[in-house]
């Protein structure tokens, strides 16, 4: 397995990237390679600094890079030589086998989905991609899709996610029927738009998904569902609002028990690391690009070295669980069904 790893991308990069991929190379197979993308010599000089083995390394060196501020599309083609559309290019199933089996990247969201669809392309019968996140509740992972590429989605790429979202929730996080839900501003049948009352039609007679109907954000975090539909202002709102929340809760916890006593703060702290980790997104890596034609893991933006080492584990995962095959004969059988 070839994977690709834009080293320039994200608030940290480079050396947080480069630190994280090569903090990976213990993960990968004999036969695996990990493909790095950006200024040869800051990512020669940090191999050679960490000492390590780098027989499994290729490097693809580039002269530009995408900011995060930047417009997405037009980024991507004024920027040809950046280490975010070669990543892309180099992905590409268009011209026979792709030269990379998943790309990597903490860098500029908007472009690097613009990049993965234009140069990726869809898999078949997949209408549009959606971001998959996994969000840590108390009820276990939850599958957020989309969580930033379709921001105004229509019924059939609502109902789509719900097929996708599903199929990620059973290969990656071993969920058997995993419950599938739609966002909404309340449960009862009546409430929200026309659009959203069609996708839920449309989810409801699909053999193919355990849809259970309307959630509302509240819900999300109390384990009454294990994949939700939503648009991707929605579901970007909703993944850095629980990021947020989450590390605000537990700074106040130590800030608290810190100032009633010093000693039983060093005493809990092993437990609040604990709690926190469990609910760490850093813990999940990155976010798949469902529906494209290949792996586009999309990471924070904030990533760090085990955000990106957990990238590429999940990487390895979702290659090796069959995923897109998966929805590809999924997405045939709905069409035969409806058809």
């Amino acid at each position: 397995m070839r994977i690709g790893l834009d080293v320039m991308g994200g608030d940290l990069a480079p050396d947080q990237i480069l630190q994280g991929g090569l903090d990976s190379l213990s993960l990968l197979g004999d036969d695996d390679c990990l493909v790095l993308f950006g200024d040869e010599s800051t990512i020669r000089a940090g191999i050679e600094a960490a000492g390590v083995d780098a027989s499994r390394i290729e490097i693809v060196g580039t002269t530009e890079s995408v900011g995060m501020d930047e417009s997405p599309v037009e980024a991507v083609r004024s920027k040809p030589d950046s280490s975010l559309v070669k990543l892309c290019q180099m992905a590409s199933r268009k011209a026979g086998d792709a030269q990379l089996d998943a790309v990597i990247s903490a860098g500029n969201t908007g472009a690097f989905v613009a990049a993965a669809q234009m140069f990726m392309r869809r898999l078949p019968n997949v209408v549009r991609p959606g971001i998959a996140a996994v969000v840590p509740t108390f009820g276990g992972p939850v599958v957020i899709i989309d969580v930033g590429a379709n921001i105004e989605p229509k019924p059939e790429h609502l109902h789509q996610y719900g097929v996708m979202g599903s199929i990620y929730a059973q290969n990656l996080l071993d969920v058997e029927n995993p419950r599938v839900a739609l966002m909404n501003v309340g449960g009862e049948e009546q409430k929200g738009t026309d659009e959203l009352k069609q996708a839920r039609d449309a989810l409801r007679d699909c053999e193919h998904v355990n849809f259970t109907g309307y959630i509302e954000g509240r819900a999300v975090f109390d384990g009454e569902a294990d994949v939700v539909i939503t648009n991707g202002v929605t579901g970007n709102v909703v993944i850095k609002l629980s990021e947020g929340l989450s590390s605000g809760i537990f700074k106040k916890i130590r800030h608290e028990i810190q100032s009633i006593d010093p000693e039983l703060a060093v005493k809990f702290e092993p437990v609040v690391s604990k709690i926190y980790a469990a609910y760490d997104y850093h813990e999940y890596g990155g976010a798949p690009l469902l529906g494209v034609n290949g792996l586009c893991l999309i990471c924070h933006g904030s990533s760090k070295a085990r955000t990106i080492t957990n990238a590429i584990r999940r990487a390895l995962m979702y290659v090796n669980a069959g995923v897109n095959e998966s929805i590809v004969n999924r997405l045939d059988a709905v069409e035969v069904e409806s058809g």
